[in-house]
This record gives structure tokens, C-alpha cells and sequence, in this order.
């Protein structure tokens, strides 16, 4: 079994912001693979079912962003799932507004969303998968973050989403190595 997590708020209110883009991710999931993200569970939103002859769970932790690490390490534990096989998506403010990069393991530079997960599963070693929402004011990264893109941004930002889903899908399909090279390649010649 695997599991996909995407990192937001819930909410109305958040639904939008730049922070959920790693919700928005697992909606696309949702959607292509058929599996309803709707089952309370382990302080979450979850969904189960199959793709690519694999079980595989879709998780949003269903806590504000700086709780999301008990979610993950309950529903890893519960289905014995080794965390190599658990990619967390999230946004990344370092990161132009578009751009993915995934990672097999790393701090959690500045994420306090990670850094949870980070404290609570006892490692830095699982492979996570960052989307780009730009750099934030000096003085304002939180409001920064809960904010929401303007038209352009959201463009851009839609299409890192698109690429974020492709690359999960490769993540299930051919694993960690196989996505970096593919989708890290691709993010640094598109931008040179």
C-alpha cells in the first residue's frame, strides 16, 4: 500500500489560498484515480482504493497546517505502511509560483506543515513533493500564505498543480527515482 497526502487547511475560508495547494493536488487525485476523499479518519479526510495494481490511500490531514503530523503518522501506522511509500505534497514559498521539485527525503525548510510530520514520524526520510507559490514579503509570509494568487500567479500556480498530479501518478507507477529524474529534469530545463 501507498499513501499520498496533501497538505492544507480546511476550510471555506482556505479552500483557495496558496497554502492548500497540496489539498488541491489530492482533489486531482481524487478525481483521476476515482477515489472518494470524504471517510473521517485518524483526524483526516481520507480515501482508499486502487491504481496501477496497488492499494493506495489519498489523505488530507483535516488539522490547520502546523498539526498535520499525527494524521499522517496514525494512518502510516495503522496500514503498516513503510514511509518510503508515503509522498507528502505541499506548497513551497522558495519555489517560483508553478515550479515542482520532489525530494526523497529533507528538512523541512521553513514548512511548518512538514516540520509536523517531520517531529511525529521520527525522520526526515520519506520522499515529499513541493509546488511553488513564489516568494513572500520579508514582513508577511503568513499572510502571504492564507492569501489568495492573483490571476496570474493562479495560472502558473495551476499549472505546477497539473505537473504535481503527473508526477504523483509517475511516483505510483515507476517510484521515487524514476519521478525525481523525470520531473526535476523537466522543472530545470523549462527554466533556463
Amino acid at each position: 500500500m501507498r499513501m499520498i497526502v496533501g497538505l492544507g487547511n480546511p476550510g471555506r475560508k482556505y479552500a483557495q489560498t496558496r497554502h492548500n495547494a497540496g489539498f488541491k493536488v489530492i482533489d486531482m487525485l481524487s478525481e483521476a484515480f476515482g477515489i472518494e476523499v470524504g471517510k473521517r479518519s485518524f483526524g483526516g479526510r481520507l480515501g482508499k482504493g486502487g491504481y496501477a495494481g496497488q492499494d493506495v490511500l489519498l489523505l488530507k490531514p483535516w488539522q490547520y497546517m502546523n498539526c498535520s503530523g499525527r494524521p499522517v503518522a496514525d494512518a502510516a501506522g495503522f496500514y503498516r505502511i513503510k514511509l518510503s511509500d508515503v509522498l507528502v505534497v505541499l506548497d513551497d514559498m522558495w519555489l517560483e509560483p508553478g515550479q515542482i521539485r520532489l525530494r526523497e527525503r529533507g528538512s523541512a525548510g521553513g514548512h511548518n506543515g512538514l516540520a509536523d510530520i517531520i517531529e511525529k514520524l521520527g525522520t526526515e526520510n520519506f520522499p515529499r513533493l513541493r509546488v511553488g507559490i513564489g516568494h513572500a514579503p520579508a514582513d508577511g509570509a503568513v499572510d502571504y500564505v492564507l492569501g489568495e494568487p492573483d490571476e496570474k500567479e493562479d495560472e502558473l500556480i495551476n499549472d505546477g498543480l497539473e505537473r504535481a498530479k503527473e508526477a504523483a501518478i509517475c511516483w505510483l507507477e515507476e517510484g521515487t527515482g524514476a519521478a525525481m529524474t523525470k520531473f526535476n529534469r523537466f522543472e530545470k530545463e523549462k527554466n533556463k
